[in-house]
């Protein structure tokens, strides 16, 4: 498999690669981050897939919880500000 522009992109930006990596340390230690990961883990663990790859547990802007494919819900951005989020 190829690299993605932004793995090319921090390949040969060490510094920008260092300083993105400080970002996440931070963002990852926030509490709602923590909370975020706690839920959806708790959820994975209910329906016995945490630890097995597989699908993505994935929110509704309802607040339930659905599967879905890894691809289609980490390329969900919300582009232009707008949340793409399933109703």
């Amino acid at each position: 498999m190829g690299q993605s522009k932004t793995s090319k992109y921090y390949a040969s930006n060490p510094k920008a690669a260092e300083k993105r990596r400080e970002y996440q340390r931070e963002l990852n230690k926030s509490e709602s981050e923590k909370n975020y990961r706690a839920e959806h883990t708790k959820e994975r663990r209910k329906r016995g897939i945490d630890g097995k790859g597989g699908a993505d547990v994935s929110m509704k802007k309802n607040g339930k919880f659905v599967l879905e494919s890894p691809t289609r819900n980490r390329a969900r951005n919300g582009a232009n500000g707008k949340s793409t989020k399933k109703n």
